[in-house]
């Protein structure tokens, strides 16, 4: 493969397909939040341990004190709330969020890559038949990948026959009336 940069031609030496990866298979799915998810969080967890490092210090050069222990444990306790919960909150809500998502035909085992709660990415590897849509939809939750919760945006696959498939929506359905009338009964 030669591309030109700047006149220059520039030659690739990459065997696999840019949206092949050795190890996880082809890319189907690539999230358009990724950089700012992990903006978001690292932004948020920078500002706790500023927040951390700084209150002691302005507390003991402002002079700021209350003389009632009960004012001071309210007041220290409602700046550690903003310090812990507001990251904790951003994970607990991005952790499912699918950066990248990787599909290995011989095997039809999907790959999603997420964050973990220090901001590394972390893989995750389900079947197809590990695929469980919820019964009632889920604000954070598009689908669950045997018992993890994933964020995806359908409309992001390039492929739309790749989603089909990651949903089972490409199954033939089958209806068996016979069993329908027997689970009915035993009600």
């Amino acid at each position: 493969q030669v591309t030109s940069f700047q006149g220059v031609a520039v030659r690739s030496l990459c065997t696999t397909s840019p949206h092949e990866h050795p190890e996880h298979g082809r890319l189907v799915y690539k999230g358009n939040l990724a950089k700012m998810v992990l903006g978001v969080r690292f932004f948020s967890y920078s500002t706790s341990v500023f927040n951390l490092f700084m209150m002691p210090y302005i507390m003991l050069k402002t002079g700021i004190g209350f003389e009632s222990l009960f004012i001071q444990a309210a007041f220290y306790g409602l700046i550690g709330f903003f310090t812990f919960v507001t990251p904790v909150t951003l994970h607990v809500l991005t952790k499912g969020y699918v950066i990248r998502l990787y599909y290995k035909d011989e095997m039809d085992t999907y790959t999603a890559i997420t964050y973990n709660a220090i901001l590394a990415e972390k893989a995750t590897v389900f079947h197809q038949k590990d695929v469980k849509i919820p019964d009632i939809t889920k604000m954070f939750t598009t689908f669950y990948a045997k018992t993890k919760s994933m964020l995806v945006n359908p409309t992001l696959f390039p492929d739309p026959q790749d989603y089909n498939h990651l949903m089972g929506y490409d199954k033939s359905f089958y209806f068996n009336l016979e069993e329908e009338k027997e689970a009915d009964e035993r009600k």
